[in-house]
């Protein structure tokens, strides 16, 4: 139960968090690319990663703890507060870290947003497909807000698609 614990778990949190952002990048070619025969292998390795990091924040919540009552502080104690309670040089070591985390976590957050519209656009994208291969053309609104579908002849489907 020593600060040098507590930096070697945060550490590998932060170790966690880059190959997040990995995982994540990884996972956003797929689907920029189109590749969808591999997007599940990638959706498994970031629940996997995310899996890791919730067990490592676990260990560090413990760990802070144990830090804490060896301090005199209060239990779920922020890494901030910690940081702002130790002496030198752990205050700046505590400070980095937490300036990684929330660097990371924008990151982790943009690409998540990213991946979420790249999704969205290929869900669309295969649902215009779909239905232009229908009986009917894909649905639209008249003027009176009302959904319309025209009926459509033959279609000529390219195979080499």
């Amino acid at each position: 139960m020593s600060l040098t614990e507590v930096s070697s778990i945060l550490w590998r949190e932060r170790e966690l968090l880059e190959l997040l952002v990995f995982k994540l990048e990884e996972e956003q070619l797929l689907l920029a690319a189109g590749r969808a025969r591999w997007l599940s292998f990638a959706t498994r390795e970031v629940e996997m990663v995310l899996a890791e990091i919730q067990r490592s924040e676990l260990g560090r919540a413990v760990e802070v703890d144990a830090v804490a009552s060896c301090l005199g502080l209060p239990a779920g104690i922020s890494l901030r507060e910690l940081a702002e309670s130790v002496p030198a040089p752990w205050d700046g070591i505590l400070r980095e870290h937490r300036k990684a985390f929330l660097a990371l976590s924008d990151e982790i957050s943009e690409l998540a947003k990213a991946n979420r519209e790249l999704l969205g656009a290929g869900f669309r994208a295969a649902r215009d497909t779909l239905l232009s291969l229908g009986d009917q053309e894909p649905a639209t609104y008249t003027p009176n807000g009302q959904s319309a579908a025209k009926a459509r002849g033959p279609l000529l489907v390219n195979q080499a698609i």
